[in-house]
């Protein structure tokens, strides 16, 4: 064995009672039904004190005072470990329920490290008067002390080259037979178990069985057809709740496939509504353009017409239209009538 290991009671398991009453679990000293004392002890193979420290998988299920401290050489320390009440009644309705079976296969573990340190700082613990912790014999170190071993076992894990000794134990879970045979004598077959000890559920399949053994055949008759009837109804209970299944799983794949066709009809609306948005404004600017063109067009013709009426005039082309009524006044020619007195108004 390693100078620096401890010597740990019990060697590879922890057992924990479960027990009906609370009132017993985990505060009535040496005879609490969920409560577990491991003793650590300084074999004395190195002068050094040792330092322990204890983990647990399942930190919040169990409660552990003191969960590290210094182990003087040839001496010893008691740590006691506590299951908290909540899984205590878990554990006892998992009992009720299953049986022991259940429980006899649990995944809880404890580790127990233990590595040597230096004089100075085990000197620090030997002077300090600790607390007792509860009623296995625990006692708990200041709280300026459980930090500066908090700070140590930090450091021991970053530092590889430290050796550490590990010590892994396993949880046993173990009803009290006795408590539950008297718990069924003192009406505790509301908790569901029996004067035997074992759980309602298998006595009440034991007892049928022995019943079946006395009756006659009309009641072996009688009693198939009941367990037939129910069987029945089971089954259509289940093909029932297969068909609904299905209508969900119908109908939800039915709106899957209305939601994807609205998102892409959707889609396509917001694509086609930018593409006629952008044939809309060419049109506009087209259009814009054309009036432009149809704008110069006109004024380069009014300029046309002006010209070529004026060099019409100069020609006399346009006598001709003196003979057309009201036309030829509103252009400025005089009527042949006034031209013919104008011309004998001269002659005079």
């Amino acid at each position: 064995m390693q100078p620096y290991a401890l010597e740990i009671d019990p060697e590879s398991s922890l057992q924990f009672t479960i027990t009906r009453d609370p009132s017993t679990d985990g505060s009535g000293g040496d005879g609490g039904s969920s409560r577990c004392t491991m003793t650590l002890r300084h074999p004395g193979h190195t002068k050094q004190n040792l330092a322990f420290k204890v983990k647990t998988t399942q930190p919040r299920r169990y409660l552990v005072r003191p969960n590290q401290g210094i182990v003087a050489p040839n001496s010893s320390e008691t740590v006691s470990i506590l299951l908290v009440d909540k899984d205590r009644q878990v554990l006892w309705s998992t009992y009720d329920r299953l049986g022991q079976s259940a429980l006899d296969h649990s995944k809880d573990k404890f580790l127990v490290q233990s590595c040597a340190v230096s004089n100075e700082f085990s000197a620090k613990f030997e002077k300090e008067m600790r607390v007792p912790v509860g009623d296995g014999g625990a006692h708990q170190y200041s709280k300026e002390l459980v930090e500066e071993l908090t700070a140590m076992w930090n450091s021991v894990s970053s530092d590889s080259t430290l050796p550490v000794f590990n010590k892994k134990l396993h949880v046993r879970h173990v009803v009290d037979t006795a408590d539950s045979t008297a718990a069924a004598a003192g009406g505790g077959g509301n908790n569901g178990t029996t004067a035997t000890g074992l759980p309602a559920s298998f006595q009440e399949g034991v007892d049928k069985r022995s019943n079946a053994e006395k009756m006659s055949p009309e009641q072996l008759t009688d009693e198939v057809a009941t367990l037939r009837r129910k069987y029945d109804e089971l089954v259509a209970f289940s093909v029932n709740l297969t068909a609904e299944r299905d209508i969900l799983n119908n109908t939800l794949e039915q709106t899957k496939r209305d939601l994807n066709r609205e998102m892409a009809t959707r889609t396509a609306l917001e694509k086609q509504g930018l593409k006629v948005g952008s044939r809309s404004q060419d049109a506009k600017s087209s259009k814009s353009r054309g009036g432009v063109v149809s704008a110069k067009t006109l004024l380069i013709m009014v300029v046309v017409a002006f010209l070529s009426a004026i060099r019409a005039t100069n020609s006399g082309s346009l006598d001709v239209l003196r003979s057309v009524p009201v036309f030829g006044g509103m252009l400025g020619f005089d009527s042949p009538a006034k031209k013919t007195s104008k011309r004998g108004r001269d002659e005079l």
